[in-house]
């Protein structure tokens, strides 16, 4: 028997930003793994604001929009709308092993932190708690206040981890695209999907000597 395909859940919540979460998005399906994708209401007026995409109101579209967009094969990218309750992402029975919130509002941090499940990211990042899985959680904000601050605390205790939308330098970005493929290549080196966005540490730069 062949091995089941890889699956990841992303959520895309109304942080700035967008840029991470659509190029991950991409990156993901492109190394052949199942996305099962949400995207916040607030994310939806983000992407519109900070991006040329045009991103339709309903989950069904938004499915087949980003699906042609980015290459999807057919059932490998999954859109949910925010109270669809049914959605494997919702329980623990069904959810995969790994969940990324990128980017992840504060808003969407202190709901995840005290168990709010108000809507299905909430209830999907609480699934991943509660069942031991991979968690990361993408904030960009700033500055942190004692309140974002120790939201992550709690939330790194309880076995997820944080990875501040903050792009290092070292390999000399020459573009926007260079700096946001930073973090999403620390975001696949988490998750173990290959990436050859960047070198890893003690690899040479493209390019250099």
């Amino acid at each position: 028997m062949s091995p089941e395909p890889r699956r990841v859940t992303l959520a895309i919540t109304g942080a700035s930003g967008a840029q991470y979460g659509l190029r991950l998005l991409q990156c993901l399906l492109a190394a052949d793994v199942q996305v099962m994708l949400m995207i916040s209401k607030a994310a939806q007026v983000v992407i519109a604001t900070e991006t040329e995409v045009a991103l339709p109101g309903r989950h069904e579209e938004q499915e087949a929009f980003l699906g042609r967009e980015y290459g999807a094969g057919p059932g490998q990218l999954r859109v949910f709308g925010r109270e669809q309750w049914m959605a494997p992402v919702a329980s623990g029975s069904g959810a995969p092993s790994t969940m990324v919130v990128c980017p992840c509002s504060t808003g969407c941090l202190s709901a995840i932190a005290t168990g709010a499940s108000n809507n299905l990211i909430e209830r999907a990042a609480d699934v991943a708690l509660k069942e031991r899985r991979q968690l990361i959680l993408v904030p960009r904000e700033a500055p942190y206040s004692e309140i974002h601050l120790e939201h992550m605390l709690k939330l790194t205790r309880m076995g997820a981890v944080v990875i501040p939308a903050s792009p290092g330098f070292y390999h000399r970005p020459q573009s926007i695209e260079d700096m946001v493929d930073f973090i999403v290549a620390r975001i696949l080196n988490q998750i173990g999907v290959e990436q050859t966005l960047l070198p890893r540490w003690g690899e040479p730069l493209p390019g250099g000597d």
